[in-house]
């Protein structure tokens, strides 16, 4: 039996389900921290997530690091090996100063407005910068971790964005609109929501999802481009 692929052997809905598909596992990549946190961890240790000790926290951010990457680049190069989407071939053939070159006068103030604005919020949040209260009450080990555990969440909101924003794209051939930022502020908004027990969070975390989504786009798509200003916007 022939093997189908997205790109030659399906209809223009089944190729955007496939996407759809992609942007959803690359979320519930996101969801082995739960199994880590909530199952296997507290059974190991004894004690709840709130309660591990520092080299237990550390140990849990290794962990998940490793299962998000891992589970990230699989979901990738899946997608690669079904389609003509190759995002590892993107990531290296995207540049950070031709992506700036790029982007238009509007699309560069767009982009600071929204950056601006999510640290703004997050300053309000925080009551003060989140960088060095992290780095304050955590201390230079615990803070380095936890920070590399961010960025690693940070690859995976982007996945998110960019195989919702070929799906939507492909159901209705529009490339104006941040779909990629819809489905992260559902995705990713929900999973605030549950797993923080604060809709507020979950609302906070949907609006910051739908901004990311915007990056994407007036970055002009450049993957590397994009992945900075989300670093950005979500870490500082």
């Amino acid at each position: 039996m022939k093997t189908m692929t997205l790109t030659k052997d399906k209809n223009r809905f089944l190729q955007g389900l496939d996407y759809f598909c992609y942007s959803l596992e690359a979320f519930g990549v996101i969801g082995f921290e739960l199994l880590l946190a909530y199952v296997i961890e507290p059974y190991l240790y004894g004690c709840e997530m709130s309660g591990f000790a520092p080299w237990q926290k550390i140990v849990h951010w290794v962990l998940t690091i490793t299962l998000w990457v891992l589970g990230g680049m699989a979901v990738i190069k899946d997608c690669a090996r079904k389609s003509e989407v190759d995002l590892i071939r993107r990531w290296k053939e995207s540049s950070l100063l031709q992506g700036a070159r790029e982007m238009s006068l509007t699309q560069w103030i767009l982009l600071l407005i929204g950056t601006i604005l999510c640290l703004i919020s997050t300053w309000i949040d925080w009551s003060g910068s989140k960088l060095l209260t992290e780095f304050s009450r955590r201390g230079p080990l615990l803070f380095t971790f936890q920070y590399l555990y961010y960025f690693a969440e940070v690859f995976l909101v982007l996945l998110i964005i960019v195989f919702g924003q070929y799906a939507f794209e492909k159901w209705f051939k529009n490339d104006k609109i941040p779909f990629g930022g819809i489905v992260v502020a559902l995705t990713w908004g929900l999973g605030h929501w549950l797993s923080k027990g604060s809709l507020v969070t979950g609302i906070y975390t949907a609006i910051g999802g739908f901004v990311f989504g915007g990056a994407y786009l007036l970055t002009r798509r450049n993957l590397k481009l994009s992945y900075l200003f989300l670093c950005i916007m979500f870490i500082l």
